[in-house]
């Protein structure tokens, strides 16, 4: 278990939590799994939450993001925690904090798109997979969901 984190957020782009959820989504999509920064770095609104995890030394080390859609529904995007940092929890920990804070904003229900090759991390958080596998950006996911 994790402790002597914290987690900060900020639906501005020009917070310092969103320039660490940039510098960690580049570090591990752009460099680590060749994502074309096109795709990458898209544009959001300040209905976006974006989520950044500092570990026992004060540095970011894992984000993700969440952005309401219709029906009480949130989306998930951009998990990511740097290389040198994975094995800690770090980003079950943003997980469960946004199932937290969409519950409490009284959303119905989180979805988001995992890498396959995540697809057990998000099952064992109560994610349930929904539908076909798809492609993006050159990489198999598939979309899953879960109940609040």
């Amino acid at each position: 278990m994790v402790t002597n984190l914290e987690i900060k957020t900020s639906n501005q782009t020009t917070s310092a939590v969103y320039a660490d959820a940039i510098a960690i989504r580049k570090a591990v999509f752009i460099q680590e799994q060749h994502i074309d920064p096109a795709l990458e770095l898209d544009t959001v609104t300040a209905a976006t939450w974006h989520y950044v995890l500092y570990d026992e030394a004060g540095q970011a080390v894992a984000t993700a993001r969440m952005t309401p859609e219709t029906g009480g529904q949130q989306h998930i995007q951009r998990v990511a925690t740097l290389k040198t940092a994975r094995g800690h929890g770090y980003a079950q920990a943003i997980i469960r904090q946004m199932i937290v804070d969409a519950r409490s904003h009284g959303d119905r229900q989180l979805v988001l798109g995992a890498q396959v090759t995540a697809q057990s991390f998000y099952t064992q958080l109560g994610f349930v997979p929904q539908g076909e596998q798809f492609m993006e950006a050159g990489l198999a996911h598939q979309e899953m969901a879960m109940t609040l």
